[in-house]
Formats: C-alpha cells, structure tokens, sequence
C-alpha cells in the first residue's frame, strides 16, 4: 500500500510539473526564471502548487506590472488581431452596457497597466469608416489583467459612433476583432507619491485599470485623487466600485464626481472642470516630479482641461486648465 501510494504522488507532481512546464517562459524581467532555475524539478512542482493556491496569486496585478495567472498563457496578440466570440450582455445604465468576451479555457488578457486594446469588426464589409475601412477603435477591459477565460468591457453607445453601434447591435455568439494589449503608460509602485485622475464619461475605464493595480497592491502607497465628470447622476460608471475603494482606504483613496446637470439635493461639484474645482482637488504641480496627472475623455473635454493630443503617440502641448494652474507636460499624460 504504501508503494502504492508513493508511486501515486509521484505521478501527481509529475502531471503538475507538465502542466507548469508546457506554458510559455516567463518574460526576461520576471522573478520566476531565476527561481525556477535553482529550485530543481521536484521543487518546480512544489512552486507551481503553492503558487496554485497562495492568495497573493489572486490580486488583479502584481505590483511590477508583470502577467500572472495560473499558467502564464495570454489570449490576446498584440501584433494581430484575433477574433473572440462575445458571451454574454448587461445593460448598465440609459446607454451603456457591459460586454463579456470568451477567451481560451486557462488563459488570461495579458493586458499591463496601463494598456488598451484595439477592435474592429469581424466580419468584411461591417463597421466601414467614412472612406470604406475597417473602422478601428481602441478599449480598455474593466476586468483585471488576471482574469482567467473572460474580458469584459464597460461601453457607453455614442449616437453616430461607427464601432459602438456595430457592438451594441451584436448578440452572444457573434464575434468581435481585438488586438493589444497596446500599451499606453508603463505604471510601477510608489513612482509617484499621488497621481491625479480626471476623467469624463467612458474615459474612466484606463482610470479604473490604474486604480485597480493600486488597489490590488498593499505595497503601493501612492495616493489617488479622481475628478470624474458626468452629465447627470445616472451618468456615473463604476461608482459602486469605486465608492467600495474609497471607503476601505478613505486616507489613499480621495474621489469626487463631477455633474453637469446634478439632481435635487446634490452636494458634490458642479458644472465645468475649471481652477478653482481642479486647484482644490488636484495635488499641488510644486511637487514636481512626485505628481503625476492622467487625462481621459469626450475631446472637447481634454481640449479644455489639457489640450489634445497631436497623434496616437504625440501628447503634444500641454494647454488649457492644467497649464494654467502651473503643471508641466511632464508631470500630465493624456490617454
């Protein structure tokens, strides 16, 4: 019996072992090469188990920026688009709704912090621009980066908008183009002692992933001051969310959601994003490199508050609001 059992657990490791040892090679910059090496096989078995069930592999990022998951498998490409089949749909509010894609059984995004997507139709002759192509338009996920078989996306149907009513008129079952993760902002704990977030609308979505990485993390002590504009009440996405942040960590966590047409009894802010809101809920631009600030949202927005970018990869100058309070085009990032 006891042979038995010996030549049992033997097997077991040894089909934990493959399992570990059939998924890609960690990147260059990641910890686990160096102590896979010197641990050995049998030891290999024993660090894909422990980190199989240790809580820490359950946060939505590592702190590094680094993918984790249970085999390291990524379904996303970032230099071709793939297609993935749409599961499942929830409305969220007047105009938008929650999207949930299928990915491979075992497989994570990949997507780092921060990063964005890019999709376009998966069908030829569906979602054309204004001369005839493949509209293309960038996302970011709402579910975190280890997220296992599913990305999901928080997206508000803009009228006339050429990919967001081709999404909204697909149905599980129906397939969609994504390519990435892109990325945008290469973000590292405690770089910065506070980072401001301005967002409007969906512009909130790169917001969230920044603030997930920071909440996920108990070694990041930078703290977090969001300004998010919305028309009216309704309007705000992810508030459940992220009003659960800010009351668990109210002294890292500082939030303040901005209407344009705010109800009855409202008492936060009102009306346009100017100096006299920004100055008093931004970190002060005298902090230098110790601040940073991210833009995100409608273009007449980030045209007032910043200025827009010149292209894709140009943030070009900074102007409006945050130009006039004394920041620096090196302490703002425009999404």
């Amino acid at each position: 019996m006891a042979n038995l059992l010996r030549s049992n657990l033997r097997s077991i490791a040894s089909r934990q072992l493959r399992c570990y040892s059939t998924a890609p090679a960690p990147s260059s910059n990641s910890n686990l090469a160096p102590i896979l090496l010197g641990l050995g096989l049998a030891g290999a078995g024993g660090f894909y188990y422990s980190t199989l069930n240790s809580p820490s592999n359950k946060k939505p990022a590592s702190s590094s920026g680094d993918k984790i998951g249970l085999t390291g498998k990524t379904a996303l490409n970032p230099d071709e688009f793939t297609s993935f089949k749409l599961e499942k749909i929830e409305k969220y509010n007047h105009n938008t709704s929650t999207f949930t894609f299928a990915l491979p059984e075992g497989t994570t995004s990949g997507m780092t912090v921060a990063s964005a997507v890019v999709v376009k139709s998966a069908k030829e002759g569906e979602a054309l621009d204004k001369k005839g192509k493949p509209a293309i338009k960038p996302y970011t996920p709402v579910s975190a980066p280890d997220v296992q078989d599913k990305l999901r996306f928080l997206i508000k149907h803009y009228p006339g908008g050429v990919m967001t009513s081709h999404i909204f008129s697909l149905a599980p079952g129906d397939s969609l183009q994504i390519k990435g993760p892109i990325p945008k902002f290469t973000y590292k704990a405690n770089q910065f002692d506070s980072i401001a977030l301005i967002a409007g609308g969906s512009g909130i979505t790169p917001m969230w992933q920044l603030i997930q990485q920071i909440d996920s993390d108990p070694s990041d002590k930078t703290k977090v001051h969001l300004v998010f504009g919305n028309v009216t009440e309704e309007d705000i996405l992810l508030r459940k969310e992220l009003e659960a942040i800010a009351k668990s960590k109210p002294s890292q966590f500082k939030f303040h959601f901005v209407l344009d047409q705010p109800p009855s009894g409202w008492t936060g802010p009102s009306g346009y994003m100017d100096q006299k809101l920004l100055g008093s809920t931004l970190p002060a631009p005298t902090l230098g490199e110790k601040v940073m600030v991210f833009v995100c949202g409608p273009p007449g927005q980030v045209k007032a508050i910043s200025g827009p970018k010149a292209s894709f990869k140009d943030q070009g100058p900074l102007t409006g609001v945050l130009a006039e309070l004394g920041y620096t085009e090196s302490q703002v990032y425009k999404f």
